[in-house]
């Protein structure tokens, strides 16, 4: 039996419930308090007194901060544990989060969401290494896609809350209000303290690194840089890529979703409210298949097939993102148009299994945390590329949100291109394995 098989076999049902649902937990908190947002800036724009530009740069604000999150709190994944490094960065998320409900400018709330975003940083990778860990290899895949299927929680509870606040509280407080409720990862953070174990593949790790049983590439240089060295480094460049290109597609279109419904759409605000709740229920019938298929197939498999039903949403969007909602949901394309989106989103199942099994233990956190966080910083450039785009083209904003295309393109490229993993063991000694092509 290998240490990785026993590692996984070694933890009870009651410890893997535990990570699992931690995991699922974080991650949905973790988007809904970036996903809020675009239901919030018109208020937030009002209520502060600025711009649609300036409101939009939170968001890249909250993004950044979250690739600085990413290299430190994947860092400290590496060095005192998974499950240590998950608490401080939920806190941190938490306290940004709840201070920024009480921002009184753009300097203040720009500021405060920077805070946040590093706290938003650190969560993912954190989570998602331990849950791979843990996880029999067999099933990688489809637990997966149930940690990252939570983002239809997310997407779904953001567009109830945001929509909710601001329309039941004035213009002053509901924006706030609605911030406020990003404080919750403070309970996750205490059920995690309590019930969720440290990785004991980590601590294994961690117990032979401390004896100098092992010497690892970490041991020499930091932990950053070792991803970036040998046989690492042509994988770790197109992980960069992949990431970034995705997440440039996601946020140049969920960001605007709402706005292009509401403003230039013509959709009233409850009918964007239901497209975004049937829009969550598909997104999260999709990460499921996605995730079966990805066990099945592999993990490429798991990122194509979505990555092509993006491709579809994009030719979409060009042909019929100008038409108006007419009274019907069914015949209103853009309804259509976020369906196919979402559908393509489920490409994100895959991600963090396959980062995972990509890289040794030693910089596994490190890796996972900042090239997801390094993808969205590079994603916190389309709030601001997509109404500069729009302005270029004159002022529409479906055809600013075309500026996603070629990162498409880029994204199915090297979903070509990454090396197959499905079905990796992650032992304490696992060793990356050359780049190539095919499975």
């Amino acid at each position: 039996m290998t240490s990785a098989t026993y590692q996984a076999s070694s933890y009870s049902a009651g410890e893997r419930a535990a990570i699992i649902v931690s995991c699922m937990l974080g991650f949905a908190l973790d988007l809904y308090d970036v996903l809020i947002m675009p239901f919030l800036m018109g208020s937030i724009q009002k209520s502060l007194g600025i711009s649609l530009a300036q409101v939009s740069s939170v968001t890249s604000l909250t993004l950044i901060g979250s690739v600085i999150g990413g290299a430190l709190f994947g860092y400290l994944g590496d060095r005192v544990g998974r499950k240590q490094a998950l608490q401080l960065t939920l806190l941190m998320f938490a306290a940004g989060s709840i201070a920024s409900a009480f921002a009184w400018n753009y300097g203040s709330l720009a500021i405060l969401r920077l805070i946040t975003g590093i706290g938003l940083g650190g969560e993912w990778g954190a989570g998602m290494v331990l849950f791979n860990e843990a996880w029999n290899k067999e099933r990688r895949g489809i637990g997966s896609a149930f940690i990252q299927g939570s983002a239809v929680l997310a997407a779904a509870s953001a567009s109830i809350v945001g929509v909710w606040a601001t329309t039941s509280f004035s213009l002053e407080w509901g924006w706030r209000i609605a911030l406020l409720t990003g404080g919750s990862p403070i309970l996750l953070m205490i059920f995690i303290r309590i019930f969720m174990p440290e990785s004991k593949a980590w601590q294994q790790f961690d117990a032979l690194r401390k004896s100098g049983a092992i010497e690892t590439p970490a041991a020499k240089t930091n932990t950053p840089l070792a991803m970036f060295r040998g046989r690492l480094l042509p994988i770790s460049v197109m992980c960069l890529v992949w990431m970034m290109a995705y997440m440039f597609s996601y946020y140049g279109i969920v960001v605007f979703m709402p706005t292009l419904m509401q403003r230039a759409l013509d959709t009233p605000p409850e009918i964007v409210r239901n497209i975004s709740v049937i829009a969550s229920v598909v997104g999260g019938l999709s990460y499921l298949t996605m995730g079966a298929l990805n066990d099945r197939f592999g993990r490429r498999f798991g990122a194509l097939l979505p990555g092509l039903s993006w491709a579809v949403m994009a030719a979409a969007l060009f042909l019929y993102g100008h038409e108006k909602y007419q009274g019907s949901v069914l015949h209103f394309p853009i309804f259509w148009i976020y369906l196919s989106f979402v559908i393509g989103n489920s490409a994100l199942g895959v991600v963090g299994t396959w980062l995972s099994e990509i890289y040794p233990i030693d910089v596994r956190s490190t890796a996972v945390s900042f090239i997801y966080m390094a993808g969205r910083g590079v994603g916190s450039l389309a709030p601001v590329v997509v109404p500069a785009a729009a302005a270029l083209f004159g002022g529409s904003l479906a055809t600013g949100m075309m500026v996603v295309a070629p990162a498409i393109l880029i994204f199915l490229l090297m979903t070509i291109l990454l090396p197959e993993t499905r079905g990796r063991e992650l032992a304490v000694n696992a060793k990356p394995q050359p780049q190539h092509a095919a499975a």
